[in-house]
């Protein structure tokens, strides 16, 4: 009887696939990391001062400045370097072929020279000093630059901040008048059917729902538009998400122009950088001065001439000489002359730029609140309409609806409530831009941002 033969199947290689679907996971895990890694999660602002902080952490001319700052902060330094001794080591090492043989020494045919030399100025004129002065001066001028830098960051940044409210309302507010519109379509449609609408109402309500749209398109244009300019105020990669958590409100600003006034004379960074330019260019005079006035220094070395490195340091090997030497200018071809008189006329030039400066201060500090009181009084009477014309929209419908009104009352009365609701978002945005040119005219900047 034969044997059946039984065909063997080869047992699947386990291991292997356990490898493979090990690497397969691996893979998926780390493709889920990167993932994560490049979905960045969407920037939401809460109130006017994130975005003014975030502004102020990313935006490239303040981290400009800051280290302008640095710098100027370094300059005092090197000024001061000029009243402090200097001091140097020497050491060299020289082969002369043929040293002569006389009385006088004039070195070793393998001379090794080790010294050290200095040197002080004593009297420079107070070209130093006024040197210093500036110095000091120029790194105040530079933080103040620092802070216009910032004022200008933070005002655009509430321009944009306030911009984009203003936009998402008047979003809103068209979206409500579409609303309105495409209802009140569909209600003279219905009746138009049942006959006891005409035609012309029903192509006029059509009409309306028409003229909406565009309007709406622009409202959400707008909305992208200061977006983008939004991110790229703040360094955002445009395809990240920029999310405003915030409404479109404000709180009255009690109006007080004197004291504004006085404020921005004391604080407004442009007032005091033109200050600060003239003591700059008072003391550029005596700088002027100082080149037609004695100077005298003082200098002094020791050194050490030997053959034998074991010998270097012998006092018979020691020489030093020290001295000290005046020049004083007699004649310079009234060079000095010339940069006195540039200097004090570049002096008085700053006084000028000063006093203009002030001028235009009081101009913009007349603007603000000029425009802060246009603004309040254009919300006062427009927050009272608001609720006539909801009340009006309504008498308009119900009157459509018994028949004593027409169609022409209601689509009157929708656009009326819309737009004097744009009336009063716009009147908050310009009277919140008002108060923030006020405050960048008295060079107040955000709370907790001074340094």
């Amino acid at each position: 009887m034969e044997r059946m033969a039984i065909a063997k199947h080869p047992r699947p290689p386990y291991k292997t696939v356990f490898f493979l679907c090990c690497i397969l996971l691996s893979l998926v895990f780390i493709q889920s990391l990167i993932a994560d890694d490049v979905i960045d999660k969407p920037v939401c602002l809460t109130s006017v001062k994130d975005a003014i902080l975030l502004a102020f952490k990313n935006n490239l001319a303040i981290q400009i400045q800051e280290k302008e700052v640095d710098a100027t902060r370094a300059g005092i330094m090197q000024a001061r370097s000029a009243i402090l001794p200097q001091v140097d080591f020497q050491a060299a090492y020289t082969h002369n072929e043929k040293v002569p043989a006389q009385d006088i020494f004039f070195g070793y045919e393998n001379n090794k020279m080790v010294g050290l030399s200095a040197s002080q100025v004593i009297y420079d004129g107070g070209a130093s000093i006024a040197a210093i002065k500036q110095a000091k001066l120029n790194l105040n001028i530079q933080v103040q630059t620092l802070t216009a830098q910032k004022l200008d960051v933070e005002f655009e940044a509430k321009r944009l901040y306030y911009g984009l409210l203003l936009a998402y309302e008047t979003e809103r507010i068209t979206k409500e008048l579409f609303g309105q519109a495409k209802a009140h379509y569909e209600d003279v449609k219905n009746k138009f059917e049942q006959g006891t609408s005409s035609k012309f109402d029903l192509l006029q309500s059509k009409i309306q729902v028409a003229k909406v749209v565009p309007e709406l398109i622009k409202a959400k244009n707008a909305i992208d538009l200061i977006k983008a300019e939004f991110k790229k105020l703040l360094k955002i990669k445009m395809e990240d998400e920029l999310k405003v958590t915030d409404q479109l409100a404000y709180l009255p600003v009690e109006i007080n122009e004197p004291e504004f006034l006085r404020i921005a004379y004391l604080s407004q960074p442009q007032m005091n950088i033109r200050a600060l330019g003239i003591d700059v260019n008072k003391w550029a005079i005596q700088v002027a001065r100082a080149s037609n006035r004695p100077q005298i220094n003082a200098s002094g070395n020791l050194a050490y001439n030997t053959n034998k490195l074991d010998k270097m340091f012998d006092a018979s090997q020691r020489n030093w000489n020290a001295g000290i030497s005046v020049s004083i200018p007699i004649f310079d071809g009234f060079s000095s002359k010339a940069k006195v008189d540039a200097a004090k006329s570049r002096y008085e030039e700053s006084r000028l730029q000063k006093e203009d400066t002030g001028d235009q201060i009081a101009v913009d500090i007349r603007q603000g609140c000029l425009d802060l009181r246009q603004s309040q009084a254009i919300i006062d009477y427009t927050k009272d309409n608001i609720d006539e014309a909801k009340e009006a929209l309504k008498i308009s419908e119900v009157s459509y609806d018994i028949g004593e009104g027409t169609n022409l009352d209601v689509l009157d009365s929708q656009v009326s409530l819309s737009q004097v609701e744009e009336n009063l978002a716009s009147a908050v945005y310009d009277y919140l831009m008002a108060d923030a040119f006020l405050n960048k005219t008295m060079g107040r900047l955000l709370e907790g941002d001074k340094k």
